[in-house]
């Protein structure tokens, strides 16, 4: 795992990611099949209940948005309680599963494929838009922030968890695990590349704050993930489970664009 230093700009990136999720999609889906049936509305890879956390707040006749939607299984569970749900995604792939969930649900939720940095919504659209380790962290939020500043209407609000730059810095490429010495400087990356994987962006969260700020967004919580005790996860990749008892490697930012705030 390396940061990407050549140069390659954030529309470039997002082909890198199209490209792995169409291939890897089947795959991935499969792998934590068991784990997505568990509770629909579940944060992180150990799957920490919505209901526990409360972080999107009442959704029930609220228009939301999954940015980075998967195989849409939240999307599936928010419109069966009550929200209207349209599910986006840049791979085919994933589509491909988020369809045929909707489909054994019979539920209504509209699935579009597009970037998450030039979203084809009109502005000020929905009241919410979310994600789970969808497009907050596969796009840069240089482009991110300011789209979904534009498509939520005043008062909604952006409530996304990423991984934090933690679990970057622990990597031990050498060894290819997570360990608990810092190998990697805290300054000079913001955009990371697996080898044969993904580009994830995991910037600082002074940068997070200015990106909200200048959007006219406000940040109203930051919400730092614990592996709940005995949990289990079937992204066994991810990291240890002792690691994420001991430290945040996940995160969930709760942000507002306030009432006051006119359309960008």
């Amino acid at each position: 795992m390396t940061e990407t230093t050549d140069g390659r700009d954030a529309r470039e990136a997002e082909r890198a990611n199209r490209t792995f999720w169409d291939a890897d999609a089947d795959a991935y889906q499969a792998q934590h099949a068991e784990q997505f049936e568990r509770e629909a509305c579940a944060w992180g890879v150990w799957g920490i209940p919505e209901s526990q956390l409360g972080v999107l707040g009442p959704t029930r006749d609220l228009d939301v948005l999954e940015l980075g939607c998967g195989s849409a299984q939240w999307a599936v569970g928010l419109a069966l309680a009550g929200a209207r749900v349209v599910g986006l995604d840049l791979s085919v792939g994933q589509l491909r599963h988020a369809r045929a969930r909707v489909e054994r649900a019979r539920v209504r939720v509209p699935l579009v494929l597009a970037s998450a940095t030039a979203t084809p919504f009109t502005s000020e659209s929905f009241d919410l838009v979310f994600c789970d380790h969808g497009a907050m962290s596969f796009c840069d939020p240089a482009h991110t922030v300011p789209e979904v500043a534009r498509l939520l209407r005043p008062g909604g609000r952006l409530v996304f968890n990423c991984t934090t730059r933690l679990l970057y810095w622990t990597y031990d490429a050498e060894r290819d695990r997570q360990g608990r010495k810092l190998v990697a400087g805290a300054f000079d990356r913001r955009r990371w590349c697996f080898e044969e994987g993904t580009i994830d962006f995991a910037v600082s969260d002074g940068e997070w704050l200015r990106r909200f700020a200048a959007n006219g967004l406000v940040a109203l919580d930051l919400v730092e993930l614990r592996a709940p005790k005995g949990a289990t996860t079937t992204f066994t990749e991810f990291a240890p489970y002792e690691l994420a008892r001991d430290w945040p490697l996940e995160q969930i930012w709760v942000v507002e664009k306030p009432a006051a705030t006119a359309s960008r």
